[in-house]
């Protein structure tokens, strides 16, 4: 049976046991027989995919990060009113995070011990830029309200689409994807309109 499982793992099946299991036992607590055993293969096989553990962790944050660059590059968040620009930004997100759940989740929690994390960290600040510039345009243009601090703003809105890592199980009984993203884009905008 093992031998069988050898056979037909890809880099992209041990990638997917990695992230879980970086996830269950955080990035430092995770060693290449946790790995080893978690995938039903031997360490020697896996090196046979990659060169280490660290490896693992950049393609799995390479594809948070990619997901979420990749929405900054959609024509509808590149064209239009800087404030329709940001509500389908942040509606995208809201998707991306779902989608992507396990690799977001832990983008969200490395915390810069290693060289992948730490360039991690930089690319994750620049994108959370992007969006605060977005947010800023908008408020210059009189669409969003300009009396909340943009850092400030574009934190709170960060802070609770990254906490849907948290609680989001995609089980088919609880929100639908849609469904949070509309939930999302309704309490960050609802508070972000400019009244009047």
């Amino acid at each position: 049976m093992t031998t069988a499982r050898r056979d037909t793992y890809t880099p992209e099946t041990l990638l997917s046991v990695a992230v879980r299991v970086f996830n269950e036992r955080g990035y430092d607590g995770t060693s290449m027989e946790h790995l080893s055993k978690a995938a039903g293969i031997s360490k020697s096989s896996i090196y046979h995919h990659v060169a280490g553990k660290e490896e693992l962790l950049r393609r799995a944050v390479t594809r948070a990060l990619d997901g979420l660059f990749g929405i900054l590059d959609e024509e509808h968040a590149r064209v239009g009113p800087a404030a329709e620009r940001l509500q389908y930004v942040v509606r995208r997100m809201v998707e991306v995070l779902i989608a992507e759940l396990p690799y977001v989740t832990l983008l969200l929690r490395v915390r810069g011990n290693t060289v992948t994390e730490r360039w991690a960290l930089e690319r994750r600040r620049e994108f959370d830029h992007r969006v605060a510039e977005l947010l800023k345009a908008a408020a210059a243009d009189g669409d969003v309200r300009g009396d909340v601090e943009v850092r400030l703003a574009t934190r709170l809105v960060f802070g609770m689409i990254n906490s849907i890592v948290e609680w989001y199980r995609p089980d088919g009984r609880g929100m639908s994807e849609r469904e949070v993203a509309d939930a999302v884009a309704q309490l960050v905008f609802g508070g972000l309109r400019k009244e009047g």
